[in-house]
């Protein structure tokens, strides 16, 4: 093999976020981008001599030349093997499971997850650790102080070989093995479940709607709902992986996922409806005209994860970012078992998990997983909640239901201000940072706050802190909204403000949620003065 050390300068602007570098795929594209990246991810990680890592991603527009790209580069750098799905395509849990299984170096991941992807959509790369979960904060920032100081990337001369036949083949010293995507996690679900079970609720004529939005979980989905399980022909739909998603937006909530709220609103509904998004490891999840909200669904799965083998009287833990509901930890106290806030961002989780300190884990932003990888796990949540059904015997409206019964109901919302312009997006989170120290007493739109406070966290593991990760504004009576910039887009700043309120078990448990939460939505707007800063009238994505 005939290596090429080509001379570069850093470029700006490639901090890693909470999942990993996003551009536009026009970015990646440039001469360089991608190369410059992938080699500080090598040199920021100890370099890739003798080592090993999986190479996959979500099949976006730019996904099979960056896989590519991304071989010869390893080769070159000495890697000593790759693990690669089938045309470059894996889902996030799956190439988190394959890190695991068989113990490599880590992964590199391909996806910018829920965003749109085509030509002009958006694309992204992120390194998996040995455990197989998001790279913690001290490894990004170890890439990211690469990045302004790379002067040479190295790649092969030679081609990447042959990515869609399975099998293996050498690029210099380094051995690939081209994988079935599918093989490896369908043995994890397996192991997990109670699939005779779920094949039973099938026979006895259950219907489900399998939305795989044109992504990556299509061909999971359908080997094993249809295949494995027997849920009929057809329950999987948008099965095939697009480049462009079928020109929609892949992310599994009521906005985006109209195609599968009008079938779970049509008079002849399925008896279970569920999404995932481009990458696979989030989940929405419906019942007959009714959407169960991720946190509600990650309170009822807690309370409930028992009747799937891999659970049953093995909950040590439970974990949920600080902006998701606090309905789950009803569930935890009940139990009897500690229920841990943390950060958003999956890696926040890795530790927890690693340390057996936590089993399930989720995210209000439609991310649930446990301790089987190191990833949220779209496909994964669907099959546990069809354990749960298919061994409980009630339906998920009845479930849930009787869940808000016993528990009482956090009305929760989430209201997106997109590509909001960056500066305008700092000065209000600033602005409402300097009040904090005065607002407890006071009151806003009919409500007196309890307390107020910029969240930062201590892990208990290795206890590192991590600051500046959203203001919190609690009221007397319980209700909350909490304000953070997200990480995940690649244009100006997504302020994402998250509203709840509790309605105790003998309250109105239907109402409708904006109605619900409209006390909680003034306050929110006349705190941080949202249309003052933003320039809208109102949000633009509400779910």
């Amino acid at each position: 093999m005939t290596s090429r050390i080509v001379q570069t300068t850093p470029i700006e602007g490639q901090k890693p976020g909470t999942s990993g570098l996003r551009k536009k795929t026009a970015v990646f594209r440039t001469p360089g981008y991608l190369e410059n990246f992938v080699q500080c991810i090598f040199d920021g990680t100890g370099g890739a001599a003798g080592k090993t890592y999986v190479v996959g991603g979500d099949g976006r527009f730019f996904n099979r030349e960056a896989t590519r790209t991304i071989i010869r580069m390893a080769a070159a750098n000495g890697a000593a093997g790759l693990i690669v799905g089938q045309n470059g395509i894996l889902s996030t849990p799956a190439a988190s499971n394959l890190i695991r299984k068989y113990k490599t170096d880590g992964g590199i991941i391909l996806s910018a997850s829920h965003n749109p992807g085509g030509e002009n959509g958006d694309f992204g790369v992120k390194f998996n650790a040995a455990n197989g979960g998001p790279a913690p904060e001290k490894i990004t920032d170890a890439i990211f102080a690469k990045t302004l100081e790379i002067k040479e990337y190295k790649i092969a001369e030679e081609g990447a070989g042959d990515i869609g036949t399975l099998g293996s083949f050498t690029v210099g010293d380094c051995k690939v093995d081209v994988i079935d995507s599918v093989d490896d996690y369908e043995t994890l679900m397996q192991e997990l479940f109670d699939f005779d079970a779920i094949s039973t609720l099938f026979a006895g004529g259950f219907r489900i709607c399998f939305d795989a939005m044109h992504a990556v979980t299509g061909p999971y989905a359908t080997r094993i709902l249809e295949g494995t399980l027997g849920a009929p022909k057809g329950s999987v739909i948008n099965a095939v992986p697009s480049p462009d998603f079928g020109g929609g937006h892949p992310d599994p909530n009521p906005v985006w996922a109209e195609e599968l709220v009008a079938i779970m609103g049509d008079d002849d509904a399925p008896d279970f409806g569920a999404a995932s998004d481009g990458d696979g490891d989030r989940n929405m999840i419906m019942g007959k005209g009714a959407f169960v909200s991720p946190s509600d669904s990650l309170a009822l799965l807690t309370a409930y994860a028992h009747l799937a083998p891999a659970y049953s009287g093995k909950l040590v833990g439970v974990a949920r970012s600080m902006p998701t509901s606090q309905a789950v930890d009803l569930v935890a106290e009940r139990m009897g078992i500690p229920c841990f806030e943390t950060p958003t961002g999956w890696k926040f989780f890795g530790n927890l998990l690693d340390a057996g300190k936590a089993t399930l884990c989720g995210e209000e932003s439609a991310g649930t997983g446990s301790n089987h990888i190191r990833e949220k796990d779209g496909l994964w949540a669907v099959l546990l909640w069809l354990n749960i059904l298919a061994r409980d015997g009630r339906d998920i409206v009845q479930l849930r239901a009787d869940h808000w019964r016993s528990f009482g109901r956090n009305y929760y919302s989430r209201h997106d201000y997109e590509e909001i312009p960056t500066e305008a997006a700092e000065a209000l989170m600033t602005a409402l940072r300097m009040r904090l120290a005065d607002l407890p007493g006071t009151t806003v739109a009919g409500m007196q706050v309890s307390t107020a406070d910029d969240f930062a966290y201590r892990d208990p593991v290795d206890r590192s802190l991590t600051e500046h990760q959203g203001v919190r504004i609690v009221f007397t009576d319980g209700s909350r909204f909490v304000m953070r910039l997200s990480g995940t887009g690649t244009q100006g700043a997504t302020l994402r403000v998250y509203l709840e309120r509790f309605v105790d078990r003998s309250g109105d448990h239907m109402q409708d949620v904006q109605v619900a939460l409209s006390p909680v939505i003034a306050a929110a707007d006349t705190l941080a003065e949202i249309t003052k800063h933003t320039g809208r009238s109102g949000a633009d994505v509400i779910t």
